[in-house]
């Protein structure tokens, strides 16, 4: 297995061409979570300037989720086929322009163009899906160690850029705040697309990491005769259907929280900066989530991991029904964030595992659209709910049974190689 650094012919120390790829992802994603993130930093501002009820905001955010999560599939097909850098950069143009249209919204469905069309497409191919899915083609091994590496990226802009776009709204609207996300996004995306993003390591003379190794292995062991599985004949195998359902509960749990976090504990007296915080650590911890699963995926597979989210979440919701205070809610923000993304890296990995890497981007790119759907209706049901009781209880009931039956799921889940 080649090391990180090695020596080249002139003697100076020579990087293999993947952890230039892998910096790219990560800072891509670092600036993209910003992009991802600010709707829920800017909900309250919208709110207080628009009139709009909570309902109407977050059915934007469905009809966005819904666009995205269709986007998915339509973008794990087209990196399959083309690669990442055109995907990369007409996405990037899609977000630019429909987040700088937003920073002029003054009706309901120009919101909805805006932010729930164009920004949605261009979201949908700059995310942690395609980004997982090139990462699965240049790391053979520690595929989920590096890919989870990669998404820290994500976490970590959240974590720095939730503070700073918060107190931005200090001295301007979240109008200017949009305008600014768009501008830096198609910045450094574009930059980093043109100067190192590639998809296809054997076309730039560089083996995947851990390619020897790989190859050792598949001498040493008996020829397998089984090929990659195409998206309609994995569709007609039970462990997809269970992932799916699976995944469609963990969309929902993550996006519920990340878009309601903060007028959630804001309507408790939680201060806007306080509440701003909660949404950064929610973050950070959903790095250290992606440290120990990677890793943890890598040694004992991926059922177990993901089944572990459930269990902590559901602990988490019916603590949450029983007190509500400044240090549950932290409480709440830090361990829920711990489980947010530990699906992330996981998926291409287990797709891989059960149907081959081959068409990893559109077979990954289906169950996380099913995950992202989930996501916005339930980012639309939790609004919806709130208008209509006047507190989020029934939503956050709902989802903790949701997340027992996603538990048993899981645990049915055949985590081998598929039969044809």
């Amino acid at each position: 297995m080649p090391h990180p650094l090695e020596v080249s012919a002139s003697g100076s120390p020579k990087i293999f061409y993947v952890w230039y790829i892998l910096g790219a992802c990560f800072v891509i994603l670092f600036f993209n979570s910003g992009a991802r993130i600010a709707f829920s930093v800017l909900f309250n501002p919208m709110l207080a300037d628009l009139g709009w009820k909570r309902g109407a905001i977050s059915s934007a955010f469905f009809l966005h989720m819904t666009v995205f999560g269709l986007s998915l599939v339509v973008v794990g097909r087209l990196y399959d086929r083309h690669g990442p850098q055109w995907v990369l950069i007409i996405a990037t143009l899609f977000l630019t322009v429909g987040y700088t249209l937003t920073a002029w919204i003054t009706e309901l469905w120009q919101f909805y163009l805006a932010y729930g069309v164009l920004a949605a497409i261009g979201i949908g191919g700059t995310s942690v899906p395609l980004v997982a899915a090139l990462m699965s083609k240049w790391f053979h091994k520690w595929r989920g160690a590096a890919i989870s590496l990669t998404l820290c990226g994500s976490a970590l802009g959240q974590f720095i850029l939730v503070p700073l776009l918060t107190r931005f709204l200090g001295y301007y609207d979240w109008r200017a705040a949009y305008l600014v996300i768009g501008g830096v996004v198609l910045i450094v995306n574009i930059t980093l697309v043109v100067t190192i993003i590639r998809g296809d390591p054997e076309s730039m003379g560089e083996k995947p990491f851990g390619d020897d190794d790989a190859a050792a292995l598949r001498e040493a062991s008996p020829p397998q005769l089984a090929r990659d599985f195409t998206l309609s004949e994995a569709l007609r195998t039970r462990s997809l259907w269970l992932f799916l359902m699976v995944m469609f509960v963990c969309g929902g749990g993550d996006f519920l929280i990340s878009t309601h976090l903060i007028p959630w504990v804001t309507d408790y007296g939680v201060a806007v900066e306080t509440a701003g915080d909660m949404l950064a650590w929610y973050g950070l911890l959903s790095m250290m989530g992606l440290l120990v699963v990677g890793p943890a995926s890598d040694l004992i597979g991926n059922k177990m991991p993901i089944a572990l989210t459930f269990v902590i979440r559901i602990i988490l919701f019916v603590l949450v029904l029983q007190r509500q205070s400044p240090a549950m809610f932290y409480t709440f923000a830090l361990a829920f964030g711990f489980t947010h993304l530990m699906t992330a890296p996981l998926t291409p990995t287990l797709v891989g595992k059960l149907y081959g890497f081959s068409n990893v981007g559109v077979i990954a790119g289906l169950v996380t659209t099913i995950h992202h759907l989930s996501g916005g209706f339930w980012a639309y049901v939790g609004g919806l709910s709130f208008d209509l009781t006047g507190s989020y209880h029934l939503a956050f009931i709902i989802s903790a049974i949701m997340a027992l039956a996603a538990l048993v799921c899981c645990l049915f889940i055949r985590e081998e190689r598929q039969a044809h």
